[in-house]
């Protein structure tokens, strides 16, 4: 992901690229200078950083973002209660954003799966990576689930209960977010897919999104990173970027 933010950002007008941050320097273009760690940055040098890694690393970018007044736009997943109540107070003179993804596409999915959670009797979450993604369900996968959820319960509603009685293999049904399923799958070839599958009387709805190549995140990693300043405090998800 870092080799395709860099190539995104420095091709894209409005943006310059003006370090990267890699402790063994693999995906930072030769021309571009190189820090091994976020300590390294000059703060007066950088308007936005833009951060894919994984967890203890984002929150390490968050403080050091929030500390120095520089914008974050993360991608990393996991977050805490306490971190994200950590993070609304500690960014007051600069903001960040925190998205589970970053595809245009997969923010309609979760939307559109949103608006269809209250009118269904059963609802299941299946996700798909490649087989390098060492976290499970996705945080893409957690975060559907759980505004499924809540748009159900806020309808008054709950999801028909799990009839299984004998799980034959463990955990063979997944597990669960509230009310709905959640399964995932690691497999050689795949990127990032999700579905979501609902059911009730008669009929089913899925709604899916497929990821074919990382490419699919930049739009957003770059709109983020565009409206950033004009986002105050912590922003969780696009959406607020894309729906009124």
């Amino acid at each position: 992901m870092g080799g395709e933010v860099c190539g995104a950002v420095r091709t894209a007008d409005g943006f310059e690229l003006v370090a990267g941050i890699d402790p063994n320097s693999h995906a930072i273009p030769a021309d571009i200078t190189a820090v091994a760690a976020i300590e390294d940055l000059d703060p007066a040098t950088v308007d936005v950083i833009i951060d894919f890694t994984h967890l203890e690393v984002g929150r390490t970018v968050l403080n050091w973002c929030a500390a120095n007044g520089v914008h974050a736009v993360v991608g990393t997943t996991g977050f805490s209660d306490e971190d994200l109540a950590s993070y609304r107070a500690g960014f007051t003179s600069s903001n960040a954003m925190i998205a589970p993804n970053f595809a245009i596409g997969a923010v309609m999915m979760m939307r559109m799966a949103e608006i269809a959670a209250p009118h269904f009797q059963t609802a299941e979450v299946i996700e798909y990576h490649h087989n390098n993604k060492k976290d499970a369900p996705s945080g893409t996968a957690m975060m559907t689930a759980q505004r499924i959820d809540a748009a159900k319960q806020a309808s008054g509603l709950r999801y028909d209960a799990d009839p299984t009685e004998n799980e034959v293999v463990p955990a063979a049904r997944g597990g669960k977010v509230g009310s709905v399923g959640v399964h995932g799958i690691r497999m050689e070839g795949m990127v990032a897919h999700q579905e979501v599958l609902f059911g009730t009387i008669g009929e089913t709805l899925t709604i899916r999104h497929d990821s074919l190549d990382r490419k699919s995140f930049m739009p957003g990693v770059l709109l983020a990173a565009g409206k950033i300043a004009e986002l105050p405090g912590l922003t969780l998800g696009l959406d607020s970027l894309l729906f009124d």
